[in-house]
């Protein structure tokens, strides 16, 4: 594996420190029409050079699996699924392929997770595709508001004009982590209907732009 090709991690650098294995996750997630997005998932597991293999100057990869699904809105139902082995460590481990099409119907929001270590938990699937779906799902979740941005911006709206007391994704946020929690300010400021703030990193690039937050919406 050529190294220089590896993606820049955003860890601190390794300086002296004896790395004995690498763990990586990527998640896209695209628009495919109004109403789907379709979603690739990839781990991979890398050891370093000379470890596995002696005198061997190159990273070895011990896992690789892939997840391509397609997702219907608003319900975040998977509609299609394909898994795959790129590089996987025993000869066996691609029989379990044909059990991820019970991911089909299955929504990818809350309790996702509880169901994919249902389905596919201990010896019922594979522990790498396992901790991959658990990655992705909240990327999707993330998505909706991607989507949301692009049908506010062709409705002629600006990017944060949400409308959060009607919205379903204001429900779907409500206890999802500590400043959603149902009891707290942000919520019950929305819920009152106040502004909400835009994301910090939204404030900061249109100020660095010399552009004003207010540009990014009605919040």
């Amino acid at each position: 594996m050529n190294t220089d090709n590896s993606p820049q991690s955003l860890l601190p650098p390794d300086d002296d420190l004896d790395i004995i294995h690498t763990r990586r996750y990527e998640t896209r997630v695209y628009r495919i029409g109004e109403d789907e997005m379709l979603v690739r998932g990839a781990i991979s597991d890398m050891k370093p050079p000379g470890l596995y293999v002696v005198d061997d100057p190159e990273e070895l990869e011990i896992h690789q699996m892939q997840v391509e699904m397609k997702v219907s809105l608003p319900k975040l139902e998977i509609v299609d699924v394909s898994v795959g082995f790129e590089t996987h460590p025993h000869s066996g481990c691609p029989q379990i392929l044909d059990h991820y099409e019970s991911l089909v119907g299955l929504n990818i929001a809350r309790g996702f997770t509880h169901k994919v270590r249902e389905l596919f938990g201990g010896p019922r699937g594979c522990t790498h595709i396992t901790a991959l779906l658990q990655a992705m799902a909240p990327a999707v979740v993330q998505s909706t508001w991607s989507m949301a941005v692009i049908k506010r911006r062709k409705q002629g709206g600006t990017s944060g004009s949400l409308d959060y007391n009607r919205s379903a994704m204001f429900k779907s946020n409500i206890n999802t982590c500590h400043v959603w929690r149902e009891d707290g300010q942000h919520v019950a400021e929305i819920s009152e209907g106040k502004k909400s703030e835009p994301p910090l990193q939204v404030t900061e690039r249109l100020i660095q732009l010399g552009r004003k937050p207010e540009e990014w919406g009605d919040f």
